[in-house]
């Protein structure tokens, strides 16, 4: 693995917002719409890190290649999780850094958090056309929990995965 996995400095908020928004714009996830409120939410990493964990990957030179936020039961960014449980959301890779595991080491830096936090499990929401991610949590032991599938906005359908510690 040529890159590590740590907390995000405030230095880095606003690149990790940018390469955020700019990882679900060019998969197509908000329609390519680049008027979508849910594009502040993504770059406000800010205003996740106050509330949540907010890990990145770096490589060497300290140049991002993604990022995550892990949210435990009961703080802001938590939606889906019940008591004991954490989840992890707004996971996003650089273009330029796919294929290298980085994604996979992120979701694997959330299970680490979440066991040593004494979480049971760990949940998270996706949308069905994020197949690459699908791929990753499949790989790791997630299982499909439709019964916790949601819309958090009228035309937006979410499905949830969950992973027993």
């Amino acid at each position: 693995m040529d890159f590590g996995i740590r907390r995000a400095v405030q230095g880095e908020f606003e690149a990790l917002g940018e390469l955020t928004v700019q990882a679900y714009l060019q998969d197509g996830l908000l329609g390519f719409r680049t008027d979508d409120p849910y594009l502040d939410t993504l770059r406000a990493v800010a205003e996740r890190a106050a509330e949540a964990e907010v890990l990145v990957a770096v490589d060497g030179s300290g140049g991002l290649l993604g990022g995550v936020t892990f949210a435990p039961y009961g703080t802001p960014y938590a939606q889906v999780c019940l008591p004991g449980e954490a989840e992890f959301r707004a996971l996003a890779v650089a273009r330029e850094a796919r294929g290298r595991g980085v994604g996979e080491a992120l979701v694997r830096a959330c299970l680490d958090r979440a066991r040593a936090t004494g979480c049971t499990a760990v949940v998270l929401s996706t949308q069905e056309t994020m197949r690459t991610a699908h791929r990753i949590y499949g790989r790791l032991g997630f299982a499909r929990t439709p019964e916790r599938d949601w819309v958090p906005v009228p035309g937006v359908s979410l499905l949830t995965y969950r992973l027993a510690l």
